[in-house]
């Protein structure tokens, strides 16, 4: 019997080594990993986060899943759309994650309203048709079997309601990919030395962006897990693009 393989950056590993590999990456990163991604991003993540939030439609007595949620960041901007009557459940298959997402929510004041699952995306243990919104920020590259996750996401949303993808992408400008390429691998892995002191973990990140199904391919992922109505923006040259489907 031919055993599965994937991809865990440029190295070709069973799921189950991936799943425990990206595990250790982002426990190591943890505590650094908004600072890393404002620097990296020059800030620009948190504008790329607000347009996908904002592409949900959020109406204030949804109930929203934050799937890969982390560092709560956009948890954080789908409780702001709440009312009481609204609620928004932070999921991530990480512990250390989801523990400085927590205190972050906390330090900010949000208590109500929001709740915290641990949980593999590719097996979300909520009941069928939960909820009316689910977004997933800059995880869907670091999930074992994507198509799986992705039905699993299918499952848990309600009739009519909508998925959002952020991730990062293919760039469209041949010379933005340039520069963003050298950018991606001749500095990023030195800030992650530098400032998280994990040089690994981030040439990981960089190489995972570069083996990530490109925007047509996400499209066409989402549709063979059921969704329909797909479409995506690119978002800074294709850097990022935000992705839409809807469980119709």
């Amino acid at each position: 019997m031919i055993r599965k393989k994937t991809n865990f950056g440029y190295e070709t590993v069973s799921p189950e080594e991936k799943t425990e590999r990206v595990e250790k990456v982002f426990s190591s990163v943890a505590s650094e990993y908004n600072l890393m991604n404002d620097i990296m991003s020059f800030g620009i993540h948190r504008l790329w986060k607000k347009f996908a939030v904002n592409s949900c439609g959020i109406k204030k007595n949804s109930r929203v899943l934050d799937l890969a949620g982390g560092t709560a960041d956009i948890t954080k901007l789908v409780h702001s759309r709440l009312s009481q009557d609204g609620h928004v459940t932070l999921c991530d298959i990480n512990e250390n994650m989801l523990n400085y997402g927590r205190d972050c929510l906390i330090n900010s004041g949000i208590i109500n309203n929001v709740d915290f699952v641990r949980s593999n995306a590719e097996n979300l243990p909520f009941r069928d048709n939960t909820f009316d919104f689910m977004i997933i920020a800059f995880g869907l590259r670091n999930i074992t079997n994507k198509e799986t996750a992705l039905y699993s996401m299918y499952k848990k949303l309600k009739f009519g309601s909508k998925l959002v993808i952020l991730e990062f992408s293919k760039v469209t400008v041949p010379i933005v990919d340039k520069f963003y390429k050298k950018y991606s691998f001749r500095f990023i892995p030195m800030l992650g030395e530098l400032i998280a002191k994990d040089k690994n973990s981030y040439k990981y990140l960089v190489e995972s962006i570069q083996v990530h199904p490109d925007q047509e391919e996400i499209s066409s992922m989402m549709k063979k897990a059921g969704f329909r109505k797909i479409k995506y923006t690119n978002l800074s040259f294709g850097i990022a693009a935000v992705h839409v489907g809807y469980k119709i």
